[in-house]
């Protein structure tokens, strides 16, 4: 184990510790009031649920180059790239269902394939940067602890005792580590400025969150809907890396 590893280990084992020393924080319920929450067609909220039409696109256009193009993978761990484009694709029915009837019962629906998604791609980070190893040893604790994590949050919601903190860990502790591999390790294919871009959409998706009403009364067309769509920009960023990029030579990674 050389320092880079070191340093990763040190810094989740902090996130965790300081994660579970904090206390417990319940889920607000003013996180369900949204600026726009026009019916058109019938349909409750309609352009936060629309807005989570391009992840299906994103979900097929990844699954169809899995099955049927040429593409730089680590073909011990394909089941994670296929999981990943998976949890795209549920994304859309899980966040348009919450969106329909917002409440933390179809919240649960929004997050669990988000944290299919953030455990799939990290076990490819790890797997594509440090050791592949790695990757495939986390790949499924990983997704189980994600799945985990919004059960364990919703169960508490359930006993009055809401706790988003193990939920919270698994959603950001991979967003500050994946920069930090990306700058650390050695990659194993081309195209990784598209990496970046990844976790670029990632944070202007969180901004746009963040800013839901102002953007809402600035453009009529509110920053939660222009959140979804960000995010949907992310895994198009991975999938076009996957569509692109080549292997680099064993040798060129070797220190």
């Amino acid at each position: 184990m050389n320092r880079k590893d070191v340093t990763l280990l040190l810094i989740t084992g902090v996130a965790i510790i300081g994660a579970f020393l904090a206390p417990k924080i319940p889920q607000d319920p003013a996180y369900h009031h949204f600026a726009d929450i026009r019916a058109i067609f019938y349909i409750p909220n309609f352009w936060n649920v629309l807005s989570n039409l391009p992840f299906i696109f994103v979900g097929l256009a990844g699954l169809i180059l899995l099955a049927r193009s040429p593409y730089a993978i680590i073909r011990e761990l394909k089941s994670a790239y296929i999981l990943f484009f998976v949890g795209i694709t549920a994304v859309a029915l899980g966040s348009g269902y919450y969106h329909l009837w917002p409440s933390n019962q179809t919240l649960v629906w929004d997050r669990l394939p988000m944290t299919i998604g953030f455990m799939s791609v990290f076990s490819i980070v790890v797997a594509e940067f440090i050791l592949v190893k790695s990757g495939r040893a986390l790949f499924i604790p990983l997704v189980i602890t994600g799945i985990a994590s919004v059960f364990y949050w919703d169960y508490t919601e359930s006993i009055n005792t809401g706790d988003l903190r193990f939920y919270g860990l698994v959603q950001f502790l991979p967003m500050l580590l994946i920069p930090l591999i990306l700058l650390m390790y050695k990659p194993k294919f081309t195209h990784v400025g598209l990496y970046w871009c990844v976790l670029a959409a990632y944070g202007l998706a969180k901004l746009a969150e963040v800013g839901d009403q102002w953007v809402y009364d600035l453009l009529g067309f509110s920053g939660h809907s222009i959140k979804h769509l960000l995010a949907a920009a992310a895994p198009w960023m991975f999938y076009l890396a996957l569509k692109k990029r080549s292997a680099i030579p064993l040798a060129e990674i070797t220190p």
